[in-house]
């Protein structure tokens, strides 16, 4: 009963004292929760379109229309010590090429593909660090060829797909600026399809033939790798029309050759020219040292991939 009695008294003390905070301190303290804590959401979404129509022109060249979108969101969430951050960014692009206005036979290219998706929790250790876990997924959506080559798919939905897993430290200096280091990371790549799965593509275990061509082991459609890994992420609007947003991975394969570093790094400039009218130039540099590609000269091994895609059209940001 006295240690009921305590409990009452000191909860009283406390109705107490926080009865005697004043208004101005109470809505300064609502202030500061609202500023700091729950939901950050936002996202642009853009679409771009180009068309070129020639009839009977003497230059030469092909008449064309070419449609391209990027969708990024995110949402993060502050709660006391802890901050969780989401993103998805989604990418598509195709090209139509053919004779005429009306684009007769054409045949359509595709030009990008991306889905990508980032989760990370933190718990704070000190100011400015986090202990942190983190979780990419990232894949594409339709098949890619080789063009002109079209009747052979050298990539499909979940072929290849990459997860990654990873827990470590996450620096947090301030809004713009993020650095993620984890020495204990787990990477899967998913080759979910059998034709590119049989002849070991992006870095799984082949199939086995036999002489007429019988399968004697069908290999595997799934990879592991455990290393270290890194991922810095910088976002800043430089003006109240211009953004830039770039994140840069780093990840080291412990087991099989570690100096060899796969390389992943985006970055996005956006133009805003009005509410609803913008310009985008976007760049993708890739390097992963089990990726075998062909080149001009028909040497097969690792090579430097990098995309780049400038769009001007309808453009939406909030």
């Amino acid at each position: 009963m006295k240690l009921v009695a305590v409990i009452g008294l000191a909860m009283l003390w406390q109705l107490n004292g926080f009865a005697q905070v004043t208004d101005k301190e109470a809505d300064l303290k609502g202030i500061q929760i609202d500023t700091l804590d729950g939901w950050k959401k936002g996202g642009f979404v853009a679409l771009n379109i180009s068309q070129v129509g020639l009839t009977n022109w003497a230059g030469g060249g092909q008449s064309s229309i070419a449609l391209s979108g990027i969708v990024s969101l995110y949402g993060n969430l502050k709660r006391g010590n802890s901050a969780w951050d989401n993103s998805l960014d989604l990418g598509y692009g195709i090209l139509r090429q053919g004779s005429g206005i009306g684009l007769k036979n054409g045949v359509f290219l595709k030009t990008d593909d991306k889905i990508d998706i980032v989760s990370k929790y933190g718990r704070r250790a000190s100011e400015k660090w986090f202990y942190a876990g983190l979780i990419n997924f990232n894949t594409q959506s339709t098949p890619g060829f080789n063009y002109p080559n079209d009747s052979i798919a050298i990539s499909r939905f979940l072929a290849p797909a990459y997860l990654l897993g990873a827990i470590g430290m996450d620096y947090k200096p301030n809004d713009a600026f993020t650095a993620f280091l984890s020495p204990f990371t787990m990477k899967a790549t998913f080759v979910n399809d059998d034709s590119l799965a049989y002849v070991g593509a992006y870095g799984v275990e082949k199939a086995t033939f036999d002489d007429l061509g019988n399968i004697i082991d069908p290999g595997k459609k799934f990879r592991m790798e455990y290393g270290g890994y890194v991922r810095l992420s910088y976002k800043k609007s430089f003006m109240e029309n211009i953004t830039l947003t770039t994140k840069l991975s780093l990840f080291s394969n412990y087991a099989n050759n570690p100096q060899n570093i796969d390389v992943n790094w985006e970055t996005l400039l956006e133009l805003k020219v009005n509410k609803f009218i913008s310009a985008t130039v976007s760049t993708h540099l890739l390097y992963d040292d089990d990726i075998s590609i062909t080149d001009s000269k028909g040497k097969v091994g690792p090579r430097t991939q990098f995309k780049e895609v400038i769009g001007v059209g309808f453009a939406y940001k909030w």
